[in-house]
């Protein structure tokens, strides 16, 4: 098998041969292809060099292609600062207050450049790896996270808290919701293997699981069903300890979770197994960068031997790879997934 077809084999529910590894990985690969974020951002030739660089020094399975966490957002008009050396960040809401919505224009995301930048990547990597390599094209953000960005997260939060304004928060949702299809049907357009979202203020570190389910799993469901339509696997991500909320997010009929080091693994395995495809969760941070490659190994066997018995598994880090991660490390968790015969 490829790296396409051993990736494919893990979403699909068949058994690829050994541990398929996709990493998150855009400012690790940026930075060690020599390029700042904003020379990342800013250029689909130096976006596409970053990441089929990294697949040529580290031999792993799939790419995810990402930038921040703020492109549809500044698709929406919300400011946004960009960095030279770190990801772009929504800087201040958009909106004063919730009631100020319909005077939001239209979205129409395709208009944004860096929309663009990311698409055009896409499908140089398309082109370049020609399906030995699987493809992810993230498609940024969800409608929760969104709205929390046009109208300020401590804000959103408070509406959510007041029944009067419910009607206000599901209008929101729904204009964020229009925005986030629009990005999936364009990256549908590329030739990608995988679309994917990220909705992290979701997630119970943040809100109940009684929240999630009324405010963010309808909206992510939608988009799931959409990439379906569109004949696209689907991975949702949201950081921090999802375990209360799992079985929720299998419901929006992912095909994959990228899940956050803090979720239970145990509790993971139980919900996913043989349902849902795990990609993850070696904690970024904690191991990767500030690790040693004793620890990467130890910590990847004990992740890749809970999933020994589901071919639902493709090892990755369990959020972004921070800039300045060892090489070595990099290389161990790579080395490891490789000793894992399915």
């Amino acid at each position: 098998m490829n790296g396409c077809e051993r990736i494919r084999a893990a979403v699909e529910g068949r058994r690829p041969e050994r541990v398929p590894v996709m990493l998150h990985n855009f400012l690790m690969a940026a930075d060690e292809a020599g390029y700042s974020q904003a020379q990342y951002r800013s250029s689909a030739t130096a976006m596409a060099d970053s990441h089929a660089r990294a697949v040529e020094r580290y031999g792993y399975d799939g790419v995810m292609l990402d930038m921040d966490t703020a492109v549809v957002a500044g698709a929406l008009g919300v400011p946004v600062a960009f960095p030279e050396q770190e990801p772009a960040r929504a800087t201040s809401p958009l909106l004063a207050r919730i009631e100020d919505e319909r005077t939001l224009r239209p979205p129409r995301v395709e208009d944004y450049r860096h929309v663009q930048t990311c698409l055009q990547a896409v499908r140089l990597l398309v082109e370049r790896f020609g399906g030995e390599i699987y493809v992810r094209g993230n498609c940024d953000q969800l409608a929760f996270s969104l709205a929390t960005m046009v109208c300020g997260a401590a804000e959103f939060y408070m509406d959510l808290c007041s029944p009067e304004k419910e009607g206000w928060v599901h209008e929101l949702l729904e204009y964020c919701t229009q925005a986030a299809l629009q990005y999936i049907r364009l990256m549908a357009q590329t030739g990608c293997d995988m679309v994917s979202n990220g909705d992290s203020p979701a997630g119970p570190d943040l809100i109940s699981p009684a929240m999630y389910e009324r405010f963010a799993l309808p909206y992510e469901k939608r988009v799931v069903d959409e990439a379906h339509r569109l004949g696209l696997p689907y991975a949702l991500h949201i950081c921090g300890d999802t375990t209360r909320i799992l079985q929720a997010m299998v419901r929006t009929g992912t095909d994959c979770l990228e899940l956050d080091y803090k979720t239970d693994t145990a509790s993971a395995h139980e919900a996913l197994k043989d349902r849902v495809t795990l990609i993850g969760n070696i904690d970024p941070s904690g191991v990767l960068r500030w690790g040693d490659v004793r620890k990467v190994e130890e910590q990847t066997r004990a992740l890749c031997r809970a999933f020994a018995d589901t071919p639902r598994f493709i090892l990755n880090a369990g959020c972004a790879i921070p800039q300045g991660t060892p090489s070595d490390n990099l290389r161990a968790l790579v080395r490891v997934a490789r000793e894992f015969a399915r």
